[in-house]
């Protein structure tokens, strides 16, 4: 069964909702938001955008579901770029409620294969707090190889944070 799905426009009650419980939750390992960002209209704002770079070829935004269908979390792959490179950024997120069921594990999983299957990708790369093992370990059991670490990659909760950095390398392209 999927548990994720392109993102759509009336998701955003729905993940502003989950966003608004997840607030505390998800601060930690987030940028800063402004409070728009936490409402329907804001999210709407975001899905619009997300789904303008979709068209365009450089984002596949998906929501993850849980086995009723409702929105639990996002995952994305951002930064698509073809051409020698064949590669993309994956992000994701999974509310409190559903953090450590295996939930994240099937929704990398599952867009690692889109990925790879369907968009064609050499390469899907993803990148964590250091003290982030948690996301480590889902990387890790999808096949992520840890490749080194970017100091200060990402501006996270309000300051400059060095990251791990993960990949996976599509299979059916074997070096040459």
């Amino acid at each position: 069964m999927k548990i994720t799905r392109l993102i759509a426009s009336d998701d955003a009650p729905a993940l502003a909702e989950v966003l608004r419980v997840n607030r505390e939750f998800l601060a930690p390992w987030d940028p800063i938001r402004s409070e728009d960002y936490f409402t329907a209209d804001g999210q709407h704002a975001v899905i619009e955008a997300d789904l303008r770079q979709h068209e365009q070829g450089s984002k596949l935004p998906h929501v993850i579901l849980d086995d009723s269908g409702r929105v639990i979390g996002r995952i994305t792959l951002s930064g698509i770029v073809r051409g020698p490179f064949q590669s993309c950024a994956m992000g994701y997120w999974v509310s409190a409620s559903h953090n450590g069921r295996g939930v994240a594990t099937k929704a990398v999983r599952e867009i690692v294969r889109v990925a790879f299957e369907e968009l064609g990708l050499h390469r899907v790369q993803a990148e964590t707090l250091l003290h982030n093992v948690r996301s480590q370990r889902v990387l890790e059991r999808n096949g992520f190889v840890r490749f080194g670490v970017a100091p200060e990659y990402l501006n996270i909760a309000g300051r400059w944070q060095d990251h791990v950095m993960y990949q996976v390398l599509n299979p059916s392209w074997a070096a040459g």
